[in-house]
């Protein structure tokens, strides 16, 4: 049932207005629409009933088969009446029942009659109801009419002919293309909107042909196009034109008609224009000059949409051209007490994207008026930009800081807050000079803090950050107050935050065994066994000693191993003498362990049958592996990749390999599946040539006895290498068997056989295969512990690139490392961007990779490589391989 609309007024709140659609139930409606069939029909009244009926289908509600046919037999009686406004309506609900085409032929004739009338309202309306209701049959046989009405002289028909073409070239394309030469006609019309449907018509009709919508373009580029509406429609083709066009040349094609249009009279026209030029692929400030000068002379427009429209153009161009944008704060910085909230915080974002540093203090004043007046989503934009800026002038951090604090004591959501927290945190990394005040103001949140979540990432913060400040003593406060106020979480980060305070500052150690000892009493299990734990291994007997290096390790490192591969080896270690060994918990982990790529259509060319439970790729492979003699001797598997496909899919023998890496040894694992039930293959081999990889020396192979139809089987062939390095090199794979014909009625195969080969796909051993991607929980932490003593910088040029975050995945790729933080994601429009990697090199030697690119206008794209790892040579080996990619 419908529910009142009611309307407050300020003078008087008793008076309320209702829907006049309230408490209409379908039942009814439906009784009253027995008055389409009276003798005498009142066209007021039936209006009435046909708007309720129109209510009732916008709302949701549904008509049965029988309702449907009853409602629409009943209005096809209505064209019997002369009234227009009734006319309209009997059009409306015959569009929204939307008859089946048994019931179209009722009103077809009735619809054709109007839409040959001498009124120009019936046949507008008749033409967009037949083309909503009919099918390919019938627009056949209305077809001529509907080119005539195309080229009529009534704007009005017109218009309604070129909408209807556009819905029916989604359903009947080949009918609509046949009106190409009466749409091209409309295009020259001087009515405003039938150049605009025209316009988009026979831009739709050309879409799939590039030069044919060039043509279009050229030809209305000369200044046929009178209609603005046409004409903003014509600069977005041009733009479309100029994206797909990208010719190498300096020039760009269609630029100076886009510049003229900034000089049109009418204001839409102007904006669409500068748009698209701030919008084009690799502008130049040459040609931002123009439409940022219209721009600027929008943002004192008297109207709001304007003004709005121009600010938000220019907040997205500030992210790639700021400077650009710099002649504009004066105006920008008016804006900022703009009555439109939203006017207000793009101006004041944009401000902060473009500001220098003598005007940061003034902004600060500025913004610090309007926050409480604009929604949560708003103040996180505003957030995000002032972050910015304190990157951009570190030496202001003072005063941003002060603010970023002052308004995280204000109201506010979660998302909110922790996009407040968030950017202090960064601050405080970023900028050595904020950290003891960062440190505070986080301190006095969560004094009162209402999230949870909130509360323990900042508590776990305070304990990596908090012992390296000159005095850690004063946190002691805040955290230990988070014990007797705080939820169980919460107590739980904060006791595991006091233990790292007393591991990391031996001096604090004897109030932390206080504390400590306070919450072995806590009424949460969590809380007392993480006491228990922390006192235990630091030593809570009273005696202040150093804390060991590898109870540091074993307590705040970094996990760097992935916790479904811990939870397994915990699952599966059984209760002995032996303790449990963390270093035996393998590094890398497959989602689908078992489970190689199929081909459509085919059983997965696996390692058979897999082991009961959920082990990881590496402990099946190495367990497979450890049981062929050939290979026994090999030592510690190091890592397997995932099935390279060496056959295409609906082959007579769909083959993958698995690149097994040893110290010494790599072994290539071939899974092949016989696809052709009236063979079985016997002695199935690869012969694999490796005249283009110069460091591998075949050492032993194992060929499959006996490959039967649709099961899948393996064969090896190993390799010996030098140890230690990241060898490279192209194997050639011929894929050699005797294959003998088998009987469809007994399954028996004959005995004599026939030698056959087939060539297989070339593999590559490529410098990712001996890097495992293994991720840092905290890549700075991670950094800092590994030292300068093995860091290895460089630059190099990486050439012309689509995008930066193509260049991005490119060097993740050709490195195999894993991206940390989610610094793999490159923001759209970025001309910088910093990448984080970590992996564990061939030997288990640790590597750390931060990668700095940069991209230019001309595309190309540079790139600082800096690179920590355990092992000097690592590092001169990722450098080698990036120089010489």
């Amino acid at each position: 049932m419908a529910q009142p609309l009611v309307k407050k007024d300020d003078d008087r709140d008793d008076e309320a207005e209702y829907s006049p659609f309230l408490g209409i139930e379908k039942g009814a409606v439906l009784q009253e629409a027995r008055v389409f069939n009276d003798p005498q029909l009142d066209p007021r009244r039936c209006s009435q009933v046909i708007t309720k009926l129109l209510y009732l289908l916008n709302q949701g509600d549904s008509f049965t088969k029988v309702e449907a046919t009853e409602v629409f037999f009943s209005v096809t009686k209505l064209f019997q009446s002369k009234d227009l406004g009734l006319r309209r309506m009997v059009y409306l609900i015959i569009k929204e029942l939307s008859p089946s085409a048994d019931e179209v032929i009722i009103v077809t004739s009735s619809l054709m009659k109007d839409m040959n009338s001498k009124t120009d309202m019936y046949r507008a309306n008749a033409i967009r109801v037949l083309c909503r209701i009919t099918d390919g049959t019938l627009l056949t046989q209305i077809e001529r009419y509907l080119k005539q009405a195309i080229v009529d002289k009534n704007p009005v028909v017109a218009s309604a002919a070129l909408v209807s073409g556009i819905h029916l070239l989604q359903t009947n394309p080949e009918i609509v293309k046949r009106w190409s030469n009466e749409v091209q006609e409309a295009v020259q019309s001087r009515a405003a909107l039938v150049q605009f449907h025209a316009l988009a018509l026979l831009q739709q009709i050309r879409q799939n042909d590039r030069l044919a919508v060039s043509k279009l373009v050229t030809s209305l580029t000369r200044g046929t196009v009178r209609s603005p509406l046409a004409q903003c429609l014509l600069i977005r083709y041009t733009s479309q034109v100029i994206r797909e066009s990208s010719t190498q040349s300096g020039d760009r094609p269609f630029y100076d008609f886009l510049e003229s249009c900034l000089r049109h009279k009418a204001e839409m026209v102007i904006f669409e224009a500068a748009r698209a030029i701030t919008e084009l692929s690799g502008v130049t400030s040459r040609e931002l000059t123009p439409a940022i000068t219209v721009l600027q002379l929008f943002l004192s427009s008297s109207k709001p949409v304007l003004r709005f429209a121009a600010v938000r153009t220019l907040n997205k161009v500030a992210m790639t051209h700021p400077m650009a944008v710099t002649n504009c704060n004066i105006d920008m910085e008016s804006l900022i007490s703009d009555q439109n909230r939203s006017i207000a915080t793009l101006a004041i974002t944009t401000l902060l994207k473009t500001g220098n540093e003598s005007s940061v203090d003034r902004l600060m004043k500025q913004i610090t008026n309007f926050m409480s007046d604009i929604a949560d989503e708003f103040k996180i934009v505003v957030v995000e930009a002032i972050r910015s800026l304190c990157l951009k002038f570190p030496l202001k951090y003072r005063s941003l800081m002060n603010f970023l604090s002052n308004i995280l004591r204000e109201e506010g959501g979660f998302e909110y807050k922790k996009a407040i927290v968030d950017s202090i945190v960064i601050l405080i990394r970023d900028i050595p000079e904020a950290k003891e005040s960062g440190l505070l103001h986080l301190c006095e949140f969560i004094e009162d803090c209402e999230f949870t979540y909130l509360s323990t990432q900042i508590l776990h913060f305070l304990g990596i950050e908090g012992p390296k400040t000159t005095d850690p003593s004063k946190y002691i406060r805040y955290i230990y107050n988070r014990v007797h106020l705080e939820n169980a979480t919460v107590r739980a980060a904060a006791v595991s935050t006091l233990a790292k305070f007393g591991a990391m500052v031996d001096a604090l150690k004897p109030r932390i065994f206080v504390l400590l000892r306070r919450c072995i009493f806590d009424s949460d299990d969590e809380v007392r066994d993480r006491a228990t734990l922390y006192l235990n291994t630091l030593g809570g007997d009273g005696e202040v000693v150093e804390t060991d290096k590898e109870v540091k390790t074993f307590l705040f490192g970094d996990l760097d191993i992935p916790l479904v591969n811990l939870e397994t080896s915990l699952k599966n270690y059984e209760p002995s003498e032996e303790p449990f060994d963390i270093h035996s918990v393998p590094k890398e982990v497959k989602s689908q362990p078992l489970v190689e790529k199929k081909a459509p259509g085919k059983k997965p060319a696996g390692l058979g049958a897999p082991p009961v439970g959920p082990p990881s790729t590496v402990d099946a492979y190495e367990r497979l592996l450890s049981s062929i003699p050939e290979f026994s001797n090999f030592g510690k598997l190091f890592k397997s990749s995932a099935p390279v496909e060496l056959t295409e899919a609906e082959t007579e023998y769909a083959v993958n390999v698995v690149k097994h890496i040893f110290d010494r040894h790599v072994v290539f694992q071939y899974n092949c599946t016989n696809t052709i039930p009236e063979q079985l293959l016997e002695n199935v081999s690869v012969i694999v040539d490796a005249s283009e990889a110069d460091d591998f020396a075949e050492v032993a192979s194992k060929p499959l006895r006996s490959l039967p139809y649709d099961t899948p089987g393996q064969t090896f062939v190993a390799f010996e290498k030098p140890e230690g390095i990241t060898a490279v090199g192209k194997f050639t794979n011929m894929l050699r068997f005797i294959v003998k014909e088998v009987d469809p009625s007994t399954g028996e195969a004959e005995e004599d056989g026939v030698e056959d080969e087939y060539q297989l796909e070339d593999l590559e051993i490529v410098a990712a295969d001996f890097m495992m991607k293994v991720g840092v929980s905290n890549f700075r932490n991670a950094w800092e512990s590994m030292g300068e003593d093995f860091e290895r910088v460089d630059e190099y040029g990486l050439g012309p690139r689509e995008s930066l975050a193509e260049a991005v995945s490119a060097v993740i790729n050709l490195l195999g490392m894993q991206p940390c933080e989610g610094t793999e994601v490159v923001a759209t429009n970025s001309r910088s961007h910093t990448c984080l990697l970590s992996g564990v090199s061939l030997g288990n030697v640790k590597v750390l990779v931060r990668l700095q690119f940069g991209i230019e206008g001309s595309r190309d794209v540079a790139m600082k490589l800096s690179v920590r790892s355990e092992d000097e040579a690592i590092g001169d080996a990722i450098h080698e391989i990036v120089s010489c990619s």
